[in-house]
């Protein structure tokens, strides 16, 4: 098992101002930004010295990560499937970053992507794409079933309404028909008896 990175070994806070730092400067001035994290792990008594090409790869993948980030964001966007949940964006980055990973390893190792890779991350894109079709399907279908859930209790209300009303006006009004009465319940209100 190799050796853990010289950059993992930074205690959380350092790490984290690390990001912070190299995010400032737009994941460049790496000498400056080693030469104040040497400086700061000095400070805090740590004996522990980490190298510019260390913190070159640390920036590089932060980089790739907040590009990865980016494109998920883009195709989020582009896909309209934003509202879909934090779910679907958690897996888009994922599958975004996985992406990058390996266009990344390809181009630093200056090889080729493997059919089977390429395939997987399509499979993966494909069944993440199904689902968000299959849930935007089961929403509309939840809304038309409260839409009609909604209509059909205003008009058991505004019924109930106009049987009390004409429950009134038959007391008040002795001479109207029930026909009349119902006539009237049809068309002035709308409503079906």
């Amino acid at each position: 098992m190799p050796p853990p990175k010289k950059i993992d070994l930074l205690p959380e806070q350092l790490r984290e101002w690390l990001r912070e730092e190299l995010t400032l400067r737009g994941f460049g001035d790496i000498l400056d930004v080693t030469e104040a994290l040497n400086f700061r792990l000095e400070e805090e008594g740590l004996e522990l010295s980490i190298g510019k090409s260390a913190v070159g790869d640390f920036s590089k993948a932060l980089k790739d990560q907040r590009e990865a980030f980016a494109f998920a964001d883009a195709m989020l966007s582009d896909l309209d499937i934003e509202a879909e949940g934090d779910l679907h964006r958690t897996l888009m980055q994922m599958i975004a970053t996985s992406a990058i990973q390996m266009m990344r390893h390809v181009r630093d190792e200056d090889g080729h992507l493997d059919p089977k890779d390429l395939m997987s991350l399509g499979r993966m894109l494909k069944d993440l794409m199904s689902s968000a079709g299959i849930r935007e399907k089961l929403l509309d279908s939840e809304r038309e079933r409260i839409r009609r859930d909604a209509i059909e209790e205003a008009q058991r209300e505004a019924e109930e309404r106009a049987d009390a009303t004409i429950e009134t006006l038959r007391r008040d009004q002795p001479g109207l028909s029930v026909d009349t009465l119902t006539t009237m319940k049809r068309g002035f209100l709308g409503l079906k008896s």
